[in-house]
């Protein structure tokens, strides 16, 4: 086994201990104590709930609220905690409570895991993220608790914020509400404030990233000494967060109250960086609506957080790329700091890869389905950036139509670099084709 470790890259680690979580959730769920008949659960939508509990997408194909127990729930929530922190941080953190030495290599992949910038401190930096995980997830079910209390009892209004803290925190999107209403997400509570806000602001420190938390913890509010990176990520989440907001806000929900109106119009820009609850009827969005949802789930969080989809950093990238073209400057740049061609090139090959995985997806399940293309492909969106939201198509899929979904939530999650370097290992080649000009554009 250490043998096959050391030949194995950090890149095919971090998806074999994906695999090896999601095939271990899927046979403890398949048991009769995690279902509340005590029946035995088909390996299939086992599987489908795994996948998308460790990948924190949020996509379901039985109500978590009415078929799973409190066992099943439990193996779920396990499953989200799990995936939001990373496998490979959850283990380390397990080695270092056991008193194991954590040597290089297994720093050397905690750092591709998180998405640190150095090793050194790897070890430091992981119980940062284990400590301020906790303290912000107790925060969130206190904050929540008289909500859900109110509304379903002591006991149960105790374990509905745990679950519901965690679940936000890690942008899974997994919800208890099916009692009201099977498949009802948060719907009953689009004018809940306290329940709304806290949501929304778990959903957005867990995903803005690891490393932006550092920042934050070593500079405080001295905003001019934040790494680009951090910068970066903190302007295109609020613009990403104001800008959808605005248009819900104008366009798609005057039917609500006034109160209810900027609520549901925050929550559902907020939940689309890949939390996956909702408060109001998706499938009442018109079609400008879902195209920019669909545009939304698939840019997703930060590098090194809670969320999966292309990462805010990317699109950025991409564009400041684009406006150096248009202004005929040589590399793009951000605060005063220039972008190498080498994470241009990245970015291009994460928005060609989602793209196709994305496209190729929906389409294969329209034609497979018979279902129209732009709801498979709210499906896909959802799906790839580890989003959960839907139209309402997905307890209704065939057996191949899930297996998509099922690989793209993978996919999602590990990240798209992750799995073209895990595929794609060994040296790099140096050698050099002359070259010759292609016309573009």
């Amino acid at each position: 086994m250490e043998k096959a470790n050391r030949k194995l890259s950090s890149s095919q680690i971090i998806i074999i201990g994906f695999a090896a979580g999601i095939l271990l959730g899927a046979l403890l769920l398949m048991l009769p104590v995690s279902s509340r008949d005590g029946k035995w659960t088909s390996f299939g939508d086992a599987l489908f709930t795994a996948t998308s509990a460790l990948c924190v997408t949020g996509l379901v194909v039985q109500d978590t609220a009415t078929y799973w127990s409190e066992f099943g729930q439990a193996v779920i929530l396990l499953l989200i905690q799990t995936g939001g922190m990373g496998v490979v941080t959850v283990a380390v953190a397990i080695s270092t409570v056991s008193g194991k030495r954590i040597g290089l290599r297994q720093r050397s992949i905690m750092q591709d895991s998180i998405s640190a910038e150095k090793v050194g401190g790897i070890v430091e930096l992981t119980g940062f993220i284990i400590k301020m995980t906790a303290v912000f997830e107790l925060c969130g079910a206190v904050a929540v608790a008289p909500t859900f209390c109110r509304e379903f009892g002591i006991l149960r209004g105790i374990w509905y914020s745990i679950f519901h803290s965690i679940s936000a925190f890690c942008n899974a999107g997994f919800d208890l509400c099916g009692i009201n209403g099977k498949f009802s997400s948060l719907t009953t509570f689009v004018g809940s404030p306290a329940l709304n806000i806290t949501i929304m602001l778990l959903i957005v420190i867990g995903g803005i990233g690891f490393s932006t938390w550092d920042d934050v913890r070593k500079n405080k509010f001295r905003l001019s000494r934040y790494k680009m990176q951090s910068k970066v990520v903190l302007s295109v989440t609020a613009a990403l967060i104001i800008l959808p907001a605005l248009y819900f806000f104008f366009f798609e929900l005057s039917g609500l109250a006034p109160k209810e109106r900027v609520l549901a119009s925050l929550f559902q820009s907020v939940t689309l960086r890949t939390a996956g609850f909702n408060t109001v009827d998706l499938a009442a969005m018109t079609g400008v609506g879902c195209a920019l949802m669909i545009i939304m789930m698939l840019i997703g969080g930060s590098p090194g957080s809670t969320a999966g989809g292309m990462k805010t950093t990317t699109l950025a990238v991409l564009l400041g790329n684009a406006v150096s073209v248009f202004r005929r400057r040589e590399n793009a740049h951000f605060f005063g700091r220039r972008i190498s061609d080498d994470v241009v090139k990245n970015a291009a090959t994460v928005l060609t890869m989602y793209l196709v995985l994305f496209i190729g997806g929906g389409c294969i399940i329209s034609r497979v389905e018979g279902l129209p293309l732009m709801t498979c492909l709210f499906e896909t969106a959802s799906a790839v950036g580890t989003v959960g939201l839907t139209l309402g198509i997905t307890t209704s899929l065939g057996a191949l139509s899930r297996a998509i979904l099922i690989l793209l939530m993978y996919c999602g999650r590990v990240g798209g670099l992750t799995l073209i370097f895990a595929a794609i290992s060994g040296s790099t080649g140096t050698q050099r084709y002359p070259q010759e000009k292609i016309t573009v554009g």
